[in-house]
């Protein structure tokens, strides 16, 4: 062990040293990527198209590339999973990361070539340790196994030659031997299809491991967690896992679950790390431990460029580098990926909280959000105002989603929220004051909106019984992997479907 922990040491501080020189120069990297991409892609069908040979530098891509979607470029994507090569991207891409998004019905296959795994998916999860180690030399994480629920895995139906998956089953597929050695459990445990079996199994199977760190989404984990804790009628996880001390998690906000996890997992001493690893790619990792935010990983073959939101319906959108971004405004964001992902918009907006070094954190997504009124409310408004009346009601949030309510004659519109509360507030209408309150003081187009209650009227909150987001998950079909609530939706497809299903309480 000892040696392996030596070796361990060597590669944790050259990384390092690595992770310093691009937080030193991050221009200088992201122009060398960009180079390499655009040379890379040359000889593909995609670079023929847009005469990549003759690119000289990013004006020229932004003129013959527009900023491109799913599905723009799914006929390319559709002929990659049948089979065909050197379409979007030179080397062979045999997996693709299956990804709705939130709970579309429309599934989204993202090509993950060899060279996307192991420089961007694979080093990301290696510098998440490296980080973890660095801030915490004294952390014993080897010493046991780590846990994480993987998604399921399948060959696809358009060619024996192309298999698809959520991306953590996509990983878990191709993780190196080594790597198994220190996870658990099983594959066809962690792979399989049936998410309620899934958990039932891991429950039972991993009751005497010596588990030391868990990860992916906190939403699942906690499933998990109180499914254990049914089984062996235990208080906390510790009396179950003592040596736990390491929690990597993604893929939603973590403010809702804070609490829970606190009491999940009783001890000052658990270490929570925020990741921010898409289909598309694996973008950041909080590299401090007192901030929420993330370090922007810039040499994991991936070029950067960056929407204004004010400027997402223009006709001829313009992007930003990383010189020219601001503190606090938000952004599209806009990769192109050693997987053949070219100036494609994920979906997601970030903003920055540090330009030296880059650092970001997840504000929303660019279709998720509500602006029913005008009044611009995206996730991180929501995260922001839920937490600041949990914390002034003691109350805890499981899960919940929001939607507008249109106007009604001479009636004024509104947002209406389902809340599942894992711990109710004290004072609900207290709590829904500071909901309201909370949005008015940190979105000014919401506060403008209330005034007098002329466009919007105070938010209505309902409280849904336990249980109701995981069965109409589970009523979907979509329960586990990339699949989650959607937190905001700017019309009421989502939040009638659920109140179809059940009465509020």
């Amino acid at each position: 062990m000892s040696i392996f922990n030596s070796v361990i040491s060597w590669f944790m501080k050259k990384r390092i040293h690595q992770i310093e020189l691009f937080m030193k120069y991050p221009n200088e990297v992201q122009e060398e990527w960009f180079e390499n991409l655009i040379m890379g892609a040359e000889n593909t069908e995609w670079g023929k198209k847009h005469h990549y040979k003759s690119i000289e530098n990013l004006n020229d891509y932004r003129e013959r590339v527009p900023i491109q979607t799913y599905d723009s470029l799914k006929p390319y994507i559709e002929r990659m999973l049948k089979g065909e090569q050197n379409v979007l991207w030179q080397s062979e891409v045999r997996w693709f990361a299956k990804s709705s998004g939130t709970t579309s019905d429309r599934s989204k296959f993202i090509p993950v070539s060899e060279e996307a795994l192991e420089e961007c998916h694979f080093k990301g999860g290696k510098d998440a340790l490296t980080i973890y180690y660095n801030n915490r030399p004294d952390a014993k994480l080897f010493s046991g196994k780590s846990l994480t629920i993987g998604g399921s895995q399948q060959v696809s139906q358009f060619s024996p030659e192309t298999s698809f998956g959520d991306l953590s089953a996509v990983i878990m597929k191709n993780l190196p031997i080594w790597a198994e050695f220190g996870r658990t459990p099983n594959l066809d445990i962690a792979l399989l299809d049936n998410f309620e079996e899934k958990i039932e199994k891991i429950a039972k199977t991993t009751l005497d491991v010596n588990v030391t760190g868990i990860g992916g989404v906190p939403t699942w984990n906690i499933v998990l967690f109180n499914r254990i804790l049914e089984i062996t009628g235990k208080n906390n996880m510790l009396e179950i896992w003592p040596n736990l001390e390491f929690c990597f998690h993604g893929g939603v906000s973590f403010s809702p679950y804070r609490e829970q996890f606190k009491k999940l997992i009783p001890t000052d001493k658990m270490y929570y790390l925020e990741n921010y690893n898409a289909s598309e790619g694996y973008f950041g990792i909080q590299d401090r431990v007192e901030h929420g935010d993330m370090l922007l990983m810039l040499d994991y073959g991936i070029f950067y460029e960056f929407l204004p939101m004010e400027h997402m319906h223009d006709d001829d959108p313009k992007t930003l580098t990383l010189d020219e971004v601001e503190l606090g405004k938000n952004y599209a964001l806009i990769i192109t990926t050693n997987a053949g992902l070219w100036r494609y918009m994920i979906g997601d907006t970030i903003k920055f909280t540090s330009l030296s070094p880059y650092r970001i954190q997840i504000s929303g997504r660019t279709k998720h959000y509500i602006n029913t009124f005008g009044e611009e409310v995206i996730i991180d408004n929501a995260e922001r105002a839920l937490e600041e009346a949990c914390k002034n009601t003691g109350a805890i949030i499981r899960d919940y989603t929001a939607a507008p309510v249109y106007f009604d004659g001479k009636q004024s519109g509104a947002h209406e929220w389902l809340i599942e509360f894992v711990k109710a507030p004290s004072e609900f209408e207290r709590f829904v004051d500071i909901l309201d309150e909370t949005l008015r003081q940190i979105n000014s187009d919401y506060d403008a909106k209330r005034y007098k209650d002329m466009a919007l009227r105070r938010p209505i909150v309902r409280r849904v019984a336990e249980g109701t987001f995981f069965n109409w998950l589970k009523e979907k079909g979509k329960l586990g992997g990339q699949n989650k609530v959607p937190r905001l939706a700017n019309d009421r497809e989502y939040i009638d479907a659920i109140l179809r299903m059940l009465q509020p309480v």
